[in-house]
């Protein structure tokens, strides 16, 4: 599982019917320090995510094991909106200080 910020969202007319009403959101990976790195996914959104979200997301074969994606051909899932991240003691996210 990797943390990850929502930055928008996908949205295509034209897909393969697997996919057929499932949500797209483009995720970035963060770093340890919640920065926005490079890297990016397409993810299938399970809970409800929106853009500007830390979200945690999930990949490969794990992707495909949430009741929205199973057997479904999806690489990446949100599976959570996360709240708070708390390393060694000290609360390094919380969602509801961000921004204030």
């Amino acid at each position: 599982m990797k943390l990850g910020r929502v930055v928008g969202t996908v949205v295509s007319t034209r897909k393969d019917e697997g996919i057929d009403g499932l949500r797209m959101m483009l995720v970035r990976d963060l770093t340890f320090e919640f920065a926005l790195q490079d890297a990016f996914v397409v993810a299938i959104d399970s809970v409800g995510a929106g853009v500007g979200e830390v979200v945690l997301y999930a990949s490969g074969s794990s992707a495909r094991q949430t009741p929205v994606t199973n057997n479904r051909p999806v690489d990446a899932v949100i599976m959570a909106i996360v709240d708070t991240v708390e390393v060694e003691g000290t609360v390094r996210y919380h969602k509801a200080t961000e921004g204030a």
